[in-house]
């Protein structure tokens, strides 16, 4: 079977095992992944970008090298490559489970319990709860909403349109190791610097099609561009910045402002400003529109897949008979 047919069936499989059954309940590979990665940081950490550098490519290097293992296994055989892609995309997509924990803060600000938002609000990302009132709490869920959609889905598709298991595998590998050690804590501030660059290289392409698609699937297209251009620039976010402010602009609310993570105090830009604040029931309005993204997101990177497949053996051909 053709690489891109295996990787539309198995790509397409994996997704709607993620929107019907969420995250696999026992031994998820990206946790044991990450535990790994753990050990490895308790054996070489120094505060020093080389030694950072050498965690990023032992982590991220062996997770690649074990796809590529798996999938030369499996090439043989169409039926066991789409199963082993299906589950790759299952394992490292997490759409379902980012829309529940949405959900579940939000049903908690719609219940007026504040404090069992604060406490389910780590779940999501990594701010301070404590510091929010409730309409903080509810930009929180809207903004980690947005990023996820493009870190949790949207990116790997795009790697794994790229590359297959290999792409999808690597992409998880390298955004798990960023929000491991790629935070600017005093720890990680040199050691984590590898991870972080080389995350943001990794999640550029797929950043940018989360903003378009946010802008074709959101209620307010021109708004989405228009918060895009003027806005995403100024975020410290190369890749958050542009799908923030499509999400800001398409959904009509204004994101950004001071927030507290890990003990520091960020003023961050104001995505959006002619927007509304964000209210509670903007969380699930965020919720939806990130799932249509993640739907076209599928389409889009097995189109692409299937045209560059096209058209490489189309010149192919034309070279043969030249």
């Amino acid at each position: 079977m053709r690489a891109d047919r295996v990787f539309a069936y198995g790509a397409t499989a994996g997704l709607l095992g993620d929107l019907l059954l969420g995250d696999p309940r026992r031994g998820h590979p990206v946790a044991a992944f990450g535990r790994a990665a753990g050990a490895v940081d308790r054996v070489l950490w120094r505060d020093h970008r080389g030694r950072g550098a050498l965690h990023t490519a032992v982590c991220a290097g062996g997770a690649v090298a074990l796809a590529v293992a798996a999938d030369r296994y499996v090439r043989t055989s169409g039926a066991a490559a789409v199963a082993l892609t299906a589950a790759a995309t299952w394992s490292v997509v997490g759409g379902t489970s980012l829309g529940r924990e949405a959900r579940a803060v939000g049903g908690a600000l719609a219940a007026g319990d504040v404090e069992g938002a604060r406490e389910r609000l780590p779940h999501l990302c990594g701010r301070d709860p404590q510091s929010l009132d409730a309409d903080g709490i509810a930009r929180a869920v809207v903004e980690s909403v947005a990023e996820n959609t493009s870190d949790a889905v949207v990116g790997a598709l795009v790697w794994g349109a790229v590359a297959g298991v290999p792409g999808l595998v690597g992409f998880r590998a390298v955004n798990t190791l960023d929000a491991m050690v790629g935070h600017r804590s005093a720890r990680y501030r040199r050691y984590g610097w590898a991870s972080a660059r080389l995350d943001d290289v990794a999640g550029w392409p797929g950043a940018r099609l989360t903003a378009v698609l946010a802008t074709l699937a959101g209620g307010d297209p021109r708004g989405a561009v228009r918060a895009w251009r003027a806005d995403a620039a100024r975020h410290p976010s190369p890749n958050a910045g542009p799908v923030e402010a499509s999400f800001a602009g398409a959904l009509g609310v204004r994101l950004g402002g001071t927030l507290s993570y890990a003990g520091r105090v960020e003023h961050r830009p104001v995505l959006n400003g002619p927007g509304r604040a964000v209210r509670v029931g903007d969380i699930e309005r965020a919720v939806r529109l990130s799932r249509r993204v993640s739907l076209l997101a599928l389409g889009a990177s097995v189109t692409g897949r299937l045209l560059a497949t096209s058209l490489t053996e189309s010149l192919a051909r034309k070279g043969r008979t030249s």
